[in-house]
C-alpha cells in the first residue's frame, strides 16, 4: 500500500518540496515523508539493536572464557578442573578406562620472582604451561590453579600405571629445562602427586585431594620427583593437622617447656652452662619429641611464637642460677629471617631480667644461606648488646670458611656426626683436629656436641677441645630436674636450695634418638 500511494504522491511531494504544489497536497506530502522518516529511523534501529547484541554475545563469551580460564597462560582455573574432570571420568568409566590426576607445583618459584620480577615469573609459568600441555595424552585436562601450582588429568589404561609415571618423569626433566629470558637462564623443578580413579569412590574431589596429598609427600621426600598416592599420607596428614590444632592451644597454655642439657669444661670437669631445648609436654600425648613439632611450627609460622614462649621461660628460670653458668638458644632457619629478631630476644632480656652477657645464640650453617645480609644485621645487633654467637653443626655446610669470616662468631659447635665417629673413623678425627686448630688460630672456643663415653671425651680433651656436651653427662633435663642438680654442685641461691627436697640426677622417661638429632630453642 505504501508503494501505491507513494507512486501517487512521490510527483506531488517532488513538487512540494521545490513550492509548485498545492495546498491541499500538503498533508498528503507530509504523511507520505513521514512515513519515509520512520522507515529510516527503524532500520538504524534494528541496525544498533543487532551491534549491540553482538557485543553483547561478544561480552558474554568473553566473560564465560575468563570464568573458566586463567587469563595468564589460557589454560583452564581451579573452579573448571573439577566439573572437566568429572565429565572424564564419566567417559572414561564407559569405555572401562581410568583416570590418573596430577597436581604439580613448581620448587623454590619464589626465587624467580624475588631475583629476576614478576615478568619472569610469568614467562616461566607461561613456558611450563606449554611444556605440560605438549607432554599430554591427546584426551586431557589442563588447569593451573594458581600461583605456581598446575593440575591434569587424562584418561589411561588401570592394568599399566606404568604409562602415568612415564609421563610423570617426563614432565618433570621437561620443567627442569633451563628457560632462556633476557640472557638468562632460569631453572625450576617440579613436585608431581598422582591420585587414580577409583569406581568404588566416585569422588572427584577425593581424586583432587589425594593428588593434592601425594604431592605434598613429595616435597617433603626431597622435591623434583613425583609420588603415588596411599592412604598412609592422608593418615599422617590428618595426624599431622591434629597436632597443628593442638600445638596453637598448647602455646599459650604453657605446654612448650625448655629443657637442658649440660655443658662441661672438658679440662677442668666443671659445668659450665647449659644447652635450652624445647620440649611439648602434650597433656593428652605426653612428652612429644621436637622432631615432630619443630617442622610443624616452621612450616605454619608458629615457630615464632613457641620459640619466645619457652625463651622467656628460660630466662626466668635461670637467672638467679650461679653467674658463670650461660644459657645456649638454638635459633630456627625460619627465625632467622625476622628483622625484628634481635630486638624481641633483647626485650625479652630486659623483661626478665636475665644477663646478655650470659646468653648464647646458637645458629646453624643452613641458616645462614637464605639472607647472609639479613643474619649479618641480627648478628650485629645482639653482639651490641653483648650476647654471645656460635656457629653450630659447624662442618655440615658448604661455606664455613666465608661465613667465618662475615659474621663475628664467638664459638664454633663441632657437628656430632663428627664427635661420635672419631675412635673409629681416622677422617672424623682429622677434621676434629682441624676444626679445633682453626678456632685457636681465630681465637674462637671449641664446643663438641654428642659425646657419649668417657674414651671420647679423652680423646676429645687431648685434641685440645675446651667444653662438651653429650648423653655421657646425662640426658637434657626438665627444670625440675636442672635444679636439682645445680643444688648438688651449690650453684642456686640458697632460697632456691630450700625447696628441693629430694635431688634427682636422673633423666626423666625414656627420650628417644630423635632427641640425638633434633634441637630447638
Amino acid at each position: 500500500m505504501f508503494i501505491g500511494t507513494g507512486g501517487t504522491v512521490l510527483p506531488d511531494a517532488i513538487s512540494s518540496l521545490s513550492g509548485e504544489a498545492g495546498a491541499g497536497d500538503d498533508i498528503l506530502v507530509s504523511a507520505f515523508l513521514l512515513n519515509i522518516a520512520l522507515i529510516l529511523f527503524g532500520w538504524r534501529r534494528y541496525k544498533d539493536l543487532s551491534n549491540e547484541v553482538d557485543e553483547r554475545a561478544a561480552a558474554e563469551q568473553r566473560a564465560h572464557s575468563l570464568a573458566i580460564t586463567d587469563p595468564l597462560t589460557g589454560l583452564l582455573n581451579r573452579r573448571t578442573i573439577g566439573e572437566k574432570t568429572s565429565d572424564l571420568t564419566d567417559e572414561a568409566q564407559r569405555k572401562h578406562k581410568s583416570v590418573a590426576f596430577l597436581m604439580l607445583d613448581l620448587d623454590n618459584f619464589k626465587n624467580i620472582n624475588d631475583v629476576h620480577g614478576h615478568s619472569a615469573g610469568d614467562v616461566v609459568l607461561k613456558q611450563v604451561a606449554t611444556r605440560i600441555a605438549g607432554l599430554l595424552p591427546a584426551k586431557n585436562l589442563l588447569a593451573r590453579l594458581g600461583g605456581d601450582e598446575f593440575a591434569c588429568a587424562f584418561v589411561f589404561d588401570p592394568e599399566q600405571p606404568e604409562m602415568v609415571e612415564r609421563i610423570a618423569d617426563d614432565l618433570i626433566d621437561s620443567i627442569a629445562a633451563p628457560i632462556l629470558e633476557n640472557g638468562t637462564h632460569l631453572v625450576v623443578t617440579t613436585s608431581i602427586g598422582m591420585s587414580r580413579y577409583e569406581p568404588e569412590t566416585a569422588d572427584v574431589e577425593a581424586l583432587m585431594r589425594h593428588a593434592d596429598i601425594a604431592m605434598y609427600s613429595a616435597k617433603k621426600q626431597g622435591r623434583n620427583r613425583h609420588c603415588w598416592f596411599d592412604e598412609i599420607m592422608e593418615k599422617e596428614l590428618q595426624t599431622r593437622n591434629s597436632l597443628e590444632t593442638e600445638m596453637r592451644a598448647g602455646i599459650p597454655k604453657g605446654e612448650f617447656v625448655p629443657y637442658y642439657e649440660q655443658q662441661i669444661d672438658l679440662a677442668t670437669g666443671k659445668l659450665t652452662g647449659f644447652e635450652m631445648l624445647c620440649r611439648w609436654e602434650s597433656r593428652t600425648q605426653g612428652l612429644i619429641s621436637p622432631e615432630i613439632f619443630i617442622p610443624i611450627a616452621e612450616e605454619t609460622g608458629m615457630i615464632g611464637d613457641l620459640s619466645l614462649s619457652v625463651l622467656r621461660q628460660s630466662f626466668e628460670n635461670a637467672r638467679h642460677w650461679d653467674p658463670s653458668l650461660t644459657i645456649s638458644v638454638n635459633i630456627s632457619p625460619i627465625q632467622l629471617l625476622d628483622p625484628w629478631l634481635a630486638q624481641k630476644i633483647v626485650k625479652l632480656l630486659v623483661e626478665t631480667g636475665f644477663p646478655p652477657n650470659r646468653l648464647e645464640i646458637e645458629i646453624t650453617e643452613s641458616s645462614l644461606f637464605e639472607n647472609l645480609s639479613l643474619a649479618q644485621s641480627i648478628i650485629g645487633s645482639l653482639k651490641n648488646q653483648g650476647i654471645k654467637i656460635a656457629l653450630d653443626d659447624f662442618g655440615t655446610g658448604y661455606s664455613s670458611l666465608a661465613h667465618l669470616r662475615a659474621l663475628p662468631f664467638d664459638r664454633i659447635k663441632i657437628d656430632r656426626s663428627f664427635v661420635t665417629s672419631i675412635l673409629l673413623n681416622p677422617e672424623s678425627k682429622a677434621i676434629v683436629k682441624a676444626i679445633t686448630g682453626l678456632g685457636e688460630s681465630l681465637g674462637m672456643a671449641i664446643t663438641a656436641e654428642g659425646i657419649e663415653d668417657k674414651d671420647t671425651e679423652s680423646e676429645l680433651r687431648t685434641i685440645g677441645c675446651a667444653k662438651g656436651q653429650g648423653w655421657y653427662y646425662g640426658r637434657p633435663l626438665s627444670i625440675e630436674q636442672t635444679r636439682a642438680v645445680l643444688a648438688e654442685r651449690n650453684l642456686l641461691p640458697a632460697k632456691q636450695v630450700d625447696v628441693i627436697t629430694v635431688p634427682q640426677t636422673e633423666a626423666p622417661a625414656p627420650v628417644s634418638m630423635e632427641d640425638r638429632q633434633q634441637k630447638a630453642g
